[in-house]
C-alpha cells in the first residue's frame, strides 16, 4: 500500500530540483522566443471573455511566444498540484484555492515575487489574500479573485409561504423548513451533505472556532460548545430543509434552482451568472428566470452580515517554471485593471480594492460587498490543504446530514485534524 505524502513532504523532496531553477526566488535572465506558457485555471469561474483576453494580450505583447490555458477540476486539485509542481513538466502559472496558498508557499513551489509585489497591486490587492500568498515574510502568490457567499431564493415561492427575507440565522433555517414543508419533495435550504463551506458561519457567528493555535501547536475545534451549537443549527438545516442528496457535493447549485427544486441556496456571488446562463451553454442555466431570482447576505445570529467564508483563489508562478519571466508578464496582465473589471463585470470580487466599483450596483452587487466585508478565511496553517484533500469534513458532514451524533463525531473530527495540522 503506498503512503500518500503532503504537501509538504513531496515538494520537500524536489528542493535541489526547485532551487535550481529559481535561485533566490529570481528568474533567468533569458527566455525562449518560442515559449508556450502553460497556465492552470480551475473551475469554470474564469469566463471566456477573460480566457481570451489574457491569450490574446499576452501573444501581442510577446511575438513568437504563445500562452496555452489548461482547465483544471477542484475535485483531486492538490494531489495533481503536488505531483506536477514537483515535476520536470510544471506548469508556469497555477491558481490554487485560497484554503491551499498557505501549503504550496511555505513548502516552496511557487516563484518568490516580492519584488514584482508593487507592480501586481501592491496596496491595492485584497489584504486577506496577500495575506494567506505570503509566507516568512516573502510574497508568492497574489489574489485571483474573491466572492462571498450569499442566498439566492425564488421570491415566488417565499411570497407563497408568507415569508419575508430572514433578519437572523435563526430565521434563516426556520424559513427554510417551512419552505420544505410546504413543498414536499422540495429543498427549503439546498445543503448537499459534502458541503462544508456553508456550515462555518454557522460556527462562526456562535462564536466558535475552526482551529486555533497556540505555543506552536494547532488545535482543531469543532467540538467546543460554542461550535457544537452552531453545528446543531446546520443538521437541523440539513435534515429539516433540505432534499438535496446527504452524501453529495456542491458542484452546479443552479440546476435545482432552475428546475424548481432548491427555493433557496447558499453558493459563492457568482452563481447568479450559472443560474442566469442561456440554455444553450455548454451549462444551461434559466434565464427566464431572472425576475423570480432573490438575493441576500446570510444573516447574522443577532442580525446583520453573517461571517461567511471568503471564497476565491490566488495565483501564482511556478518555481520550476521553464520561462519564469514571461510567466510573471503573464501574471502582471491577469492583476491587470482590464483583465480583473471582466471578473468584476461577471459578479466575482476583482484582486484590487480599487475596482470593487466595477461589480455595480444591482441586488447580487450590494449584497456581495454586504457580505464581502464581513467574510472569514480558513486557518492559515500551511497544512490545512491537507485537511481539506483527506476529505475529513466532507465525511463529517455527511454524517451529520444523515443525523449522526453531533458531539461524538465533532470529537472525532478534532483527533483527525489535529494529527493532520501537528503532523
Amino acid at each position: 500500500m503506498k503512503k500518500k505524502l503532503g504537501v509538504l513532504a513531496l515538494v520537500a523532496a524536489s528542493a535541489l530540483a526547485l532551487t535550481s531553477c529559481a535561485s533566490n526566488g529570481s528568474p533567468g535572465s533569458s527566455e525562449a522566443s518560442d515559449a508556450n506558457i502553460r497556465v492552470w485555471l480551475v473551475g469554470t469561474d474564469t469566463p471566456k471573455e477573460a480566457r481570451e483576453y489574457l491569450v490574446s494580450t499576452f501573444e501581442k505583447e510577446n511575438p513568437g511566444s504563445k500562452l496555452t490555458i489548461e482547465e483544471q477540476s477542484w475535485t483531486g486539485l492538490v494531489d495533481k498540484l503536488n505531483t506536477n509542481l514537483s515535476g520536470s513538466d510544471s506548469p508556469d502559472v497555477v491558481e490554487v484555492g485560497n484554503t491551499q496558498a498557505a501549503a504550496f508557499t511555505s513548502a516552496g513551489a511557487f516563484l518568490d515575487l516580492t519584488k514584482d509585489f508593487d507592480e501586481l497591486g501592491g496596496k491595492d490587492l485584497l489584504p486577506g489574500f496577500v495575506e494567506a500568498g505570503s509566507y516568512d515574510g516573502k510574497f508568492y502568490a497574489a489574489p485571483l479573485y474573491s466572492g462571498a457567499r450569499l442566498v439566492f431564493y425564488k421570491k415566488d415561492a417565499l411570497a407563497a409561504a408568507g415569508l419575508e427575507v430572514p433578519t437572523t440565522l435563526a430565521d434563516y433555517v426556520t424559513n427554510g423548513k417551512k419552505l420544505a414543508t410546504d413543498n414536499p419533495g422540495k429543498s427549503g435550504i439546498w445543503w448537499p451533505g459534502q458541503d462544508w463551506y456553508n456550515a462555518l458561519p454557522f460556527i462562526w457567528e456562535n462564536g466558535g472556532d475552526v482551529a486555533t493555535f497556540k505555543d506552536g501547536k494547532w488545535s482543531s475545534t469543532f467540538s467546543s460548545e460554542k461550535s457544537i451549537e452552531g453545528l446543531k443549527q446546520v443538521q437541523d438545516a440539513m435534515v429539516n430543509a433540505s432534499r438535496a442528496p446527504k452524501d453529495g457535493k456542491e458542484d452546479n447549485p443552479q440546476v435545482g434552482f432552475c428546475d424548481g427544486t432548491s427555493l433557496q441556496l447558499s453558493a459563492p456571488s457568482w452563481v447568479k451568472w450559472s443560474i442566469l446562463a442561456k440554455a444553450d451553454s455548454e451549462t444551461p442555466g434559466c434565464p427566464d428566470q431572472e425576475e423570480n431570482l432573490g438575493v441576500y447576505a446570510l444573516p447574522g445570529k443577532d442580525g446583520g452580515a453573517a461571517s461567511v467564508m471568503a471564497g476565491g483563489s490566488n495565483i501564482a508562478v511556478s518555481a520550476k517554471s521553464k520561462h519564469p519571466e514571461l510567466a510573471v508578464k503573464a501574471l502582471k496582465i491577469i492583476l491587470s485593471d482590464e483583465f480583473q473589471t471582466i471578473y468584476a463585470k461577471g459578479g466575482l470580487v476583482p484582486a484590487k480594492l480599487s475596482l470593487a466599483k466595477e461589480l455595480g450596483t444591482d441586488e447580487v452587487a450590494k449584497a456581495t460587498a454586504e457580505a464581502a466585508a464581513h467574510a472569514r478565511l480558513t486557518p492559515a496553517s500551511p497544512k490545512w490543504a491537507d485537511v481539506e484533500a483527506a476529505g475529513v469534513l466532507q465525511d463529517f458532514f455527511v454524517k451529520i446530514a444523515q443525523g449522526g451524533d453531533v458531539d461524538s463525531l465533532a470529537k472525532e473530527l478534532d483527533k483527525k485534524i489535529d494529527g493532520i495540522l501537528n503532523g
